[in-house]
């Protein structure tokens, strides 16, 4: 089964209208959807797209819960992988030795864990994602 990670950038164009990745979004959700892929995306992440909402969706309030109640129905579809504390530490390891990079914590975490759970394929449209180039980016 093909495992796909999810960056905040993939869900925030999904859910956001008005943001210049939402036809990408769609599609690559779609073809998720119809072709039965596993979704992961960290607890991180999760975090990061609410508050994301909040500021930039048109009714961030609203927008931000549907985006929680969302990700608890689609338990069979996404898996929310809770960050270790191993992983923080490499995220941060990761942030210190990459001194020409402006990584977030959240990215840094984000490519932490698509390692340690080998996930190769992400819907992100974070340029940082590209930057650390060791990821198909769809």
């Amino acid at each position: 089964m093909r495992r796909v990670f999810v960056d905040t950038g993939g869900f925030v164009g999904l859910l956001v209208a008005e943001d210049r990745m939402h036809v990408r979004a769609q599609e690559l959700f779609g073809a998720a959807s119809r072709d039965r892929w596993t979704l992961v995306t960290t607890n991180a992440v999760v975090v990061e797209t609410y508050s994301v909402l909040l500021a930039r969706a048109r009714d961030g309030r609203r927008a931000a819960v549907a985006f929680l109640d969302a990700i608890d129905a689609s338990s069979a579809a996404l898996n929310v992988e809770r960050i270790l504390v191993a992983d923080e530490t490499a995220a941060a390891a990761l942030v210190r030795a990459h001194t020409d990079k402006s990584y977030s914590l959240c990215d840094a975490l984000s490519f932490v864990v698509m390692e340690r759970l080998d996930v190769t394929e992400a819907i992100a449209f974070d340029r940082h994602f590209r930057e650390y180039a060791r990821f198909t980016i769809l």
